[in-house]
């Protein structure tokens, strides 16, 4: 008798284990022109370590969603991706996605997670949705863990211009968790030879008298990589003294390395390039194999954006002593600049001797 009411505990016990719903994210596929974009392809990898089934959801035009769908089909670690075309997608507006996405998620949904890249669409779309269905939004995360027994997520995220660490758990009584991801902090998913996921359409939700309208979209065409996922970068800051010395400066060396072309926030204030090449808190972030940050002090805004590169490289000239130096540097005169703090290789030279010097040297 004894025995049997062991066993008959274990099998309550086991039961009682077994309540937690197994992950099961929704990711928001972005895309242009046709063409997925980088950062949801890091989204998805996050959300395929959750542990659990991973659905796609690809929303646009009746003329781009095809070609779309037909390359996010074969991504890694999606089981199932859903898509929606509709004019009104065009130029997808938190007004117009956002009734899509509470449909989805609302009547018995599977869904445990929401998951999407830090973008701006998507900090706009999410929050937005997540409110509708008064539950939380965790941003801009840069690791997770899902415990499978409890059905609690995990997330660290970056606070203080990337000086501390949150860490923030969502408990199994939150019944679907929202959460971007900070690209950088992830890698993007390839696509595979292996089977194909699942394709499902979905019925839009036709939106009246929609508030706002998109009225252009204003693109910084460039024949360099995008600044967002380059393998290299050289960034220039307020040293460069103005727009045409800052592109006669850092666009040779740029073309030499094959680099993305950035700008400290300093820079781009004071008119000398495009607010689309920012590197800081409030501009990208970005983690190359290379960061060269030319007369760029180092603010702790701009080092917030480019502090996980691989390699730094920074090239300053400022006046003081060597004291309290934790960079190896060459041929230096003062380590005490920001920038030197994070650097794995400081130079304080005149960067108006130094870079076209480099650019020879990288020809040769």
């Amino acid at each position: 008798m004894l025995r049997v009411q062991i066993s008959q505990l274990n099998r309550v016990l086991a039961r009682s284990y077994a309540t937690a719903a197994p992950p099961h994210a929704l990711v928001f596929l972005e895309h242009r022109q046709g063409d997925l974009d980088s950062a949801s392809l890091s989204a998805l990898t996050a959300a395929s370590q959750l542990g659990g089934q991973v659905t796609g959801l690809v929303v646009g035009s009746p003329e781009e969603v095809p070609s779309v769908v037909e390359k996010a089909r074969r991504l890694n670690g999606l089981n199932t991706l859903l898509h929606c075309a509709s004019p009104q997608y065009s130029t997808p507006l938190p007004e117009t996605v956002s009734p899509l996405l509470e449909k989805l998620l609302s009547q018995n949904s599977p869904f445990t997670h929401v998951v999407s890249a830090h973008s701006s669409s998507a900090k706009s779309i999410l929050p937005r949705v997540a409110a509708k269905l008064d539950v939380p939004a965790v941003s801009d995360i840069t690791s997770l863990e899902h415990d499978a027994a409890s059905g609690s997520t995990t997330f660290t995220r970056l606070i203080y211009a990337g000086n501390a660490i949150s860490t923030v758990r969502a408990s199994s009584s939150i019944p679907i968790k929202f959460f971007t991801v900070r690209s950088t902090a992830f890698a993007a998913a390839g696509a595979g030879d292996a089977a194909e996921s699942e394709v499902n359409a979905l019925d839009s939700v036709e939106v009246s008298d929609v508030p706002t309208e998109h009225i252009s979209t204003s693109l910084t065409k460039s024949d360099r990589p995008d600044l967002g996922v380059a393998s290299r970068v050289v960034s220039g800051g307020r040293a460069l003294k103005n727009a045409e010395t800052f592109q006669s400066t850092l666009y040779p060396l740029a073309d030499a390395l094959g680099a993305a072309v950035g700008a400290s926030r300093a820079a781009v204030d004071a008119g000398y390039a495009d607010n689309s090449l920012q590197v800081g808190q409030t501009g990208k972030v970005v983690a190359p194999e290379l960061y060269m940050a030319l007369g760029i002090s180092g603010a702790i805004q701009h080092l917030a954006g480019m502090k996980d590169s691989k390699l730094i490289v920074a090239v300053n000239k400022v006046s003081a002593s060597l004291q309290h130096c934790q960079t190896p540097v060459i041929r230096l005169q003062d380590p005490d600049a920001p920038i030197f703090q994070v650097a794995d290789v400081g130079l304080v030279a005149d960067l108006f001797e130094v870079v076209p010097e480099l650019v020879e040297k990288l020809k040769q």
